[in-house]
């Protein structure tokens, strides 16, 4: 399924772009370049090649390692305006994926194909730029989320991982909430129901209360 995209529109997420050709843009919005998937959509695959540098026109991905025991890492999530540093490295080092990225709500996506990927590195400079940026940070957040598996408490980085959600109410699972940390559901269980009786969280049937932030804070720094 297709929808169309306006110049205006893209331009407004993905500034890179602009200077471009007026017929090189239309070429790249072409009707079958862009791709519109329901949430739950794995959009690529761990051991697949990659087919295009996807810029992102709504919705977000998840990109997520698996052990092999089945356990999953959340290693950073991609929003509108942003792209997959997995990808670049894959279309530059012509490798195939070594992660998925998984459609976490309903999105729209803009594929450039590995040669227009190719020639805008090469010809034009803002996106040289973009794509480079992007990797810089990328890496700091992955350096960020190695240090915090390294070296801090699962409770410390769920404690965390709540407090950076801006509602108060959470419609979250306990088993989504171990995905994003690399643990398991059992452990993410227990430590919840320790930050309830605390009187930090309220627990529901797929809903998580944030009681006190303050609390959870102080969490941080013990």
């Amino acid at each position: 399924m297709t929808t169309p995209v306006d110049r205006n529109s893209l331009l407004k997420l993905y500034p890179a772009l602009a200077g471009l050709p007026a017929d090189l843009l239309d070429s790249l919005l072409r009707p079958e370049a862009v791709m519109t998937l329901p949430a739950g959509t794995q959009v690529f695959a761990e051991s697949q090649p990659c087919q295009g540098f996807p810029l992102l026109l709504s919705g977000s991905i998840r990109v997520i390692k698996q052990a092999a025991n089945g356990r999953e890492l959340m290693l950073y999530r991609v929003s509108p305006g942003g792209s997959c540093i997995i990808s670049s490295s894959c279309l530059l080092g012509r490798s195939d994926y070594n992660a998925r990225g998984i459609a976490e709500t309903p999105l729209t996506l803009l594929a450039l194909s590995p040669g227009e990927f190719a020639r805008l590195l090469v010809d034009h400079a803002p996106f040289r730029d973009f794509v480079f940026h992007l990797f810089s940070e990328r890496i700091a957040e992955l350096m960020q989320l190695v240090e915090e598996v390294a070296f801090t408490r699962l409770d410390q980085r769920l404690a965390r991982l709540l407090l950076n959600r801006q509602e108060s109410t959470l419609s979250v699972t306990h088993q989504q909430l171990a995905d994003e940390l690399g643990s398991v559901r059992e452990i993410v269980s227990r430590l919840l129901k320790g930050f309830a009786a605390q009187g930090l969280v309220t627990l529901g049937r797929e809903q998580i209360v944030l009681v006190d932030r303050e609390g959870l804070n102080k969490m941080l720094s013990v």
